[in-house]
């Protein structure tokens, strides 16, 4: 690919949001820094820079991609399927919710680090991705619940998307916060992404 391409930009791109992506397996937002994640990439970490200024726009770039890729799958719902009961809906969505566990955890614990430090612009851009993400929401309950007037579809998309912050913590509890809540005398109940999203619709779907 010629130097300064689009192919290579956009080449360079994806290799620093999946360095980032994969550093974000094994480490937590606070020890990743642009030096860790230049230094699983193939190019310099002054190189980085010409892409994002701060690892918080390199998080904003991921959380976006998996919005996106979500709202595929919502849209793909909506697209194949001209009936579905309220409790096929609610498995379909809390289905395509479980592909989404990356986004989940920058959303748990990342989000106001993340906007607060990444440029207007790309905030923009993400809050575009984010707000097309609810209308096919809306448009999915709306299809398949013709009952509900749109203030109540409103309402349940506010609440789920708010819901939607709790999820992965539930699911996914480190072996620190287990210990604590062993010594607590809290019962650590084991969750999935899957069983988290469609207790919400088993709720207000009244399923």
């Amino acid at each position: 690919m010629p130097k300064g391409s689009p192919e290579l930009k956009n080449a360079r791109r994806t290799e620093i949001m999946n360095a980032c992506k994969e550093l974000y397996k094994t480490m937590n937002f606070k020890q990743i820094t642009m030096k860790e994640i230049g230094s699983v990439t193939s190019f310099s970490r002054p190189t980085i820079y010409n892409y994002f200024q701060t690892k918080e726009e390199i998080f904003l770039a991921l959380f976006r991609q998996e919005y996106e890729l979500w709202n595929e799958d919502l849209q793909k719902i909506y697209n194949e399927n001209d009936t579905l009961t309220r409790e096929q809906l609610a498995h379909l969505i809390a289905a395509s919710l479980q592909k989404r566990e990356l986004m989940l955890k920058i959303l748990s614990v990342n989000l106001y680090d993340m906007e607060e430090n990444s440029r207007l612009e790309l905030l923009v851009s993400f809050k575009k991705t984010f707000w097309n993400t609810i209308g096919s929401f809306n448009a999915l309950v709306r299809k398949f619940c013709v009952e509900m007037d749109n203030a109540r579809i409103e309402q349940i998309s506010l609440a789920f998307f708010a819901y939607m912050q709790g999820i992965y913590p539930y699911a996914y509890s480190t072996d620190y916060q287990k210990k604590a809540m062993e010594q607590a005398g809290m019962p650590c109940r084991k969750s999935d992404i899957y069983e988290m999203a469609k207790l919400y619709f088993i709720n207000v779907f009244n399923i």
